[in-house]
């Protein structure tokens, strides 16, 4: 069994730049979070975009849905953004039923500290092996269907609708 990483870009692949103190995007951290995460099963990572999820349209969600199909892997990890990964994730949901796509992301990019990726990335793997067939959503230590998830800025956590 190979498990697909599918990145997206979102917070949980975000640089901070020291010059402007601006976050943006560069290179994805995935290959090096895939390398510190020890993973003992083979890994196939692609990279869709390097978006904040704010800034996804229609047709990024639709490469997104595209890359889920092409892949012959039946469990499929996407890191995205947070505050679109429930629209993302519905358009998913409504189109496949024959694999294992779990959702995950950050509210701390992965190169700050104090980050939630390492454990959000690592939770979702696992998620992603053990679910049955369907569209998730796995964050801190949480897993929803994408039928049953909304992200409370306020608390800055995910929960069931």
């Amino acid at each position: 069994m190979t498990l697909r990483i599918i990145a997206t870009g979102g917070t949980f692949d975000k640089h901070y730049n020291e010059l402007n103190g601006v976050l943006g995007f560069a290179d994805s951290h995935l290959p090096e979070v895939i390398a510190r995460s020890r993973m003992t099963i083979p890994v196939e990572l692609q990279v869709v975009s390097m978006l904040d999820s704010l800034d996804m349209q229609d047709a990024d969600r639709k490469n997104v849905l595209a890359a889920c199909q092409a892949a012959s892997e039946k469990q499929i990890v996407i890191v995205h953004g947070t505050d679109t990964m429930r629209e993302t994730a519905e358009v998913l949901g409504a189109a496949l039923s024959d694999k294992t796509i779990v959702f995950t992301g950050a509210m701390i990019p992965y190169e700050i500290a104090n980050s939630d990726a390492l454990f959000n990335f690592g939770f979702a793997c696992a998620a992603a092996q053990t679910l049955p067939p369907g569209v998730y959503v796995a964050m801190n230590g949480k897993v929803f269907t994408w039928d049953n998830v909304t992200k409370n800025r306020t608390a800055g956590v995910f929960q069931a609708l």
